[in-house]
């Protein structure tokens, strides 16, 4: 590694910003496979080169500071593994060299698997206690994402749809809604054995529009899902008002 520069690796996906009077810098986070196109990263790097601050003594001294780009690596590191609280790591770390080391890589897993572990189980005590997702932090949940962990806690919140035919919302995927029947997808339903016929003279409607047989009967659909026009029902009406 040269003099002039420190490498900064990052081996999560998340990116970090830092201000310092002398610039901002950004730690970004690695790509994850499939985002935008790519293959996937074990780690980020980020270089930093050596700066100079200005002390102000406020009686028309200034006196130029100049600093290091390892100096300003450990700090930027410090501060972010620190934001988290006491014994916190959040995977950033000053490499050696110009690319971090098989060593360097494999101690700081360890590091932040120890540190997502107590995250989890901490948050399976708070989960114990209050059972409320409004105690469960965005951190707790990153650490049981990244460790596979199925947790009653991780709530993720996840896209829905409106069902036109009811207006429940609904996962997108759905072939049925389940509050009205109407069907969301034909060919997942049909995959899925739904909107065939269950018995004898009988199968369910596909949407409103199609025909509904039952007890060799045929009739149309009604404005509610299911309906079933009854020529025997209806001939009984017929009766009654005569």
């Amino acid at each position: 590694m040269s003099n002039e520069t420190a490498v900064i690796a990052n081996i999560t996906d998340q990116c970090y910003t830092a201000h310092r009077t002398y610039g901002t810098f950004r730690i970004s986070g690695r790509a994850l496979a499939g985002e935008a196109g790519a293959e996937g990263e074990e780690y980020s790097l980020t270089r930093v080169t050596p700066r100079t601050a200005v002390i102000d003594y406020g009686d028309k001294r200034k006196i130029p500071l100049s600093i290091t780009a390892r100096e300003i690596a450990e700090d930027l590191s410090r501060e972010v593994n620190s934001d988290a609280g006491e014994r916190s790591f959040l995977g950033v770390f000053v490499c050696a060299g110009d690319v971090p080391t098989e060593e360097e890589l494999r101690g700081a897993r360890e590091k932040l698997d120890e540190f997502y572990r107590a995250l989890v189980a901490s948050a399976d005590r708070e989960w114990e206690r209050s059972h409320s997702f409004l105690f469960i932090n965005d951190l707790q949940r990153r650490a049981a994402a990244n460790l596979g962990l199925d947790k009653e806690w991780y709530y993720q919140v996840r896209e829905t749809a409106e069902c036109p035919g009811c207006g429940t919302r609904v996962k997108p995927g759905v072939a049925v809604c389940k509050s009205c029947g109407a069907i969301l997808d034909r060919e997942k339903a049909l995959a899925l054995g739904l909107g065939q016929h269950q018995g004898r003279g009988a199968f369910v409607a596909q949407d409103k529009h199609d025909a509904v047989e039952t007890g060799g009967v045929r009739g149309q659909v009604a404005s509610a899902p299911g309906a079933v026009a009854s020529a025997g029902l209806t001939g009984e009406k017929q009766k009654m008002r005569s």
